[in-house]
């Protein structure tokens, strides 16, 4: 039985399911960058870790932050955190200033309207939908939409999404990503199936059975999981799965496990309850090839256009990752936040991480934690 496993603009470029670990095969990465990877960042582990488990305060602003704008709904550009971890709501009146302010949040006046951004990301969802290696998010902090490019939009499909940016005047803002952005099929508390390996998110229940969270381009592709690479000790079985459009799949677990994501120092972190991710939050990411990693929430409701398609409504983060920890939890304190998705860079370097939102797989799945 497994236990629980547990926006950077840069120079270099959007990749999905070409880093799957396999046993065997000339691809561009292997199961041995497992290996790799954990050696370079052992080091690095008790620091991280260490701040994993801090958050408390921070959840709570986040809470806050993200309750107060779900009340303002469509007149709201959405909720962050402030360098000083206040919880800042983003308004159009003075009266919704008002209601931000008695909730105990800082309104601050947008200069771009919902409607004008609304229509902005209407507009690029019609229009660059089908264009690999884009993607973009609402920034609340600036009233903008935050377009993103990578290495692999060069030459006549960059000019194309240049004049499309411009079309939309200073509604958007363009930066690049550093590396290619792919899904990171491999593993936190790592699972094996059908010659790939990938992550363990969390553990979860419905109707009073064991199952638990991970990518959804990792259960496309594998049906019967397992604990070991040789498929000897039994895992669970996949029973849905959902990628392009979301990243999240459900698993049946053989047993079940506690509610906790590894730290990779001989400790785990409880995980008591699942939320939304807010703009500024400090999170952490657990996973098999890189250990514990963390950083900061840099958009949310994002939208990647991968080869295989588009997936909506991601988390951004600065949290580097690599092939190996797809599926893996993101998390802060005792909150649930994500599932790792996709992303581009290295923990060498820095990059940008992209996760699915737990919430919207537990609401899909009709699951909870347990």
């Amino acid at each position: 039985m497994v236990g629980t496993s547990v926006a950077v603009a840069g120079a270099a470029g959007l990749v999905a399911g070409s880093l799957y670990a396999v046993r065997t095969g000339d691809g561009p990465q292997t199961a041995k960058l497992a290996g790799d990877a954990q050696a370079r960042n052992a080091q690095a582990q008790g620091a991280q870790a260490g701040g994993a488990r801090a958050g408390g305060t921070q959840a709570r602003a986040a809470a806050l932050a993200a309750r107060v704008a779900g009340r303002l709904g469509g007149r709201t550009a959405g909720g962050y955190l402030d360098t000083a971890g206040r919880p800042v709501v983003t308004v159009a009146t003075a009266a919704d200033a008002a209601m931000v302010r008695s909730a105990g949040a800082v309104p601050k006046m947008m200069r771009t309207s919902p409607r004008t951004l609304a229509r902005t990301t209407a507009a690029l969802r019609r229009s660059m939908a089908g264009t690999p290696g884009t993607g973009w998010a609402v920034d609340p902090a600036t009233s903008q939409v935050v377009m993103w490019v990578d290495d692999s939009v060069q030459g006549a499909r960059m000019a194309g999404v240049r004049r499309e940016a411009a079309t939309m005047g200073t509604a958007v803002r363009m930066v690049r990503v550093p590396g290619r952005l792919r899904t990171l099929a491999l593993g936190g508390d790592a699972i094996f199936g059908g010659g790939a390996r990938c992550s363990l998110g969390f553990n979860v229940q419905r109707d009073g059975q064991p199952f638990f969270l991970t990518a959804g381009h990792c259960g496309n592709i594998v049906r019967d999981w397992t604990a070991d690479q040789e498929g000897a000790q039994a895992l669970g079985t996949t029973v849905q799965s959902d990628f392009p459009g979301n990243d999240f799949a459900l698993v049946q677990e053989t047993d079940g496990a506690q509610s906790a994501v590894d730290l990779h120092d001989g400790t785990a972190q409880p995980i008591a309850k699942a939320a939304d991710a807010v703009v500024g939050q400090q999170v952490a990411r657990s996973g098999s090839t890189t250990g514990v990693h963390t950083g900061r929430v840099t958009a949310v409701g994002a939208t990647v256009n991968f080869p295989e398609g588009t997936v909506t409504g991601m988390i951004q983060t600065t949290v580097c990752a690599e092939p190996g920890d797809s599926g893996g939890p993101l998390f802060s304190g005792d909150t649930a936040l994500g599932l790792t998705s996709g992303g581009s860079g290295d923990c060498r370097t820095g990059g940008v991480t992209f996760f699915q939102p737990v919430t919207e797989a537990l609401q899909a799945f009709g699951a909870q934690l347990p």
